[in-house]
């Protein structure tokens, strides 16, 4: 274990220098840049203007001499200055980082949860009637796009039955605190948790359902239905099991999509998370805090993988050995 661990680390710093050379390199081919943003902005400027900004931002140096500057700055732990928002990258990472990863943190659990769980009921008797329930309600959910079934739940649960809130991380200036104030932020992230999670539960419920549809005709499970293991303890402890290696890799990989989707339901919901700051970056042609942002993203989806592995690893051992020998 330890062996596999030290060898994903190793990967897992070739692969962030390659995304943030290619993310660099990426924004500089897009058109515009931080200075364009601005000056359209406030109406337009001189070019003497225009020019004084360019060096106070740093943007009149070339393409290569501003990445070795952002990289020995990420040397020294320092993630660069946010010419659009005119603050430290990192102290804007730190302030929406913890209302997304509790947004996409709960939408993650209800996902997995309730995927596996229902996997698990359609999966026990493939091409059952329940089976085919749950395999047309998950496609038909799977095809709805996230941000319409954020509209829908907003029209249904805020706008006709008003039952929950409609935007927001919490209610602005209520001065709650300790327990009265966790409901209320759980209150607002019902609908966005809802609209992320719901989406990529289909996901697991499909990896689980069709691997555990395979493993029933597995060798080892007729062996098992001789020794007399029969029931929920052949469904879950033999089937089922051997049925959640491709879920937990899912897991892993849906991590880069739940950010990827963040943008969208914090956009729809208001929500002043990490997903919002990337969109607002982008409006601003903000390059240091967009870097930083992918950055962040590339090091929460390597994380994840490595958990990913581990807990492969301990699902079955042979995995284990395996990525240590190679």
């Amino acid at each position: 274990m330890t062996i596999l661990v030290l060898r994903r680390l190793g990967g897992a710093v070739v692969v962030l220098a390659l995304v943030v050379v290619g993310a660099f390199f990426l924004l500089e081919a897009a058109p515009g840049d931080a200075i364009d943003a601005y000056v359209a902005g406030i109406g337009g400027a001189d070019a003497g203007r225009i020019a004084e900004l360019r060096a106070a931002w740093g943007l009149d140096q070339g393409p290569l001499q501003r990445l070795g500057a952002y990289a020995a700055a990420l040397l020294h732990g320092d993630l660069g200055w946010s010419v659009g928002f005119q603050r430290p990258v990192r102290d804007l990472l730190f302030e929406r980082l913890p209302v997304t990863f509790v947004m996409m943190g709960s939408a993650l659990v209800l996902a997995f949860l309730l995927g596996i769980v229902l996997g698990f009921l359609a999966g026990a008797r493939p091409n059952g009637w329940l089976d085919r329930i749950l395999s047309i309600g998950s496609l038909a959910l799977y095809a709805m796009p996230g941000f319409w079934l954020s509209l829908v739940l907003i029209a249904v649960f805020s706008v006709s039955l008003r039952w929950l809130p409609g935007s927001g991380f919490e209610t602005i200036a209520s001065d709650k605190t300790g327990l009265a104030r966790a409901l209320d932020i759980a209150r607002h992230l019902v609908l966005p948790v809802s609209s992320l999670g719901l989406v990529y539960m289909t996901l697991f419920l499909r990896l689980l359902r069709d691997g555990m549809e395979e493993v029933w005709g597995a060798d080892f499970i007729r062996a098992a239905r001789a020794r007399g293991v029969t029931g929920l303890n052949l469904s879950l402890r033999h089937v089922a099991r051997n049925a959640l290696g491709p879920v937990v890799t899912m897991l892993g990989l849906q991590s880069a999509s739940l950010l990827g989707g963040s943008v969208v339901i914090e956009s729809v919901f208001a929500i002043p998370g990490f997903g919002r700051l990337a969109a607002e970056a982008v409006a601003r042609r903000d390059t240091p805090l967009l870097l930083g942002v992918v950055l962040f993203s590339a090091v929460t989806v390597v994380a994840m993988n490595l958990l990913a592995d581990l807990v492969q690893a301990w699902l079955d051992p042979r995995i284990g050995a395996a990525g240590a020998r190679r």
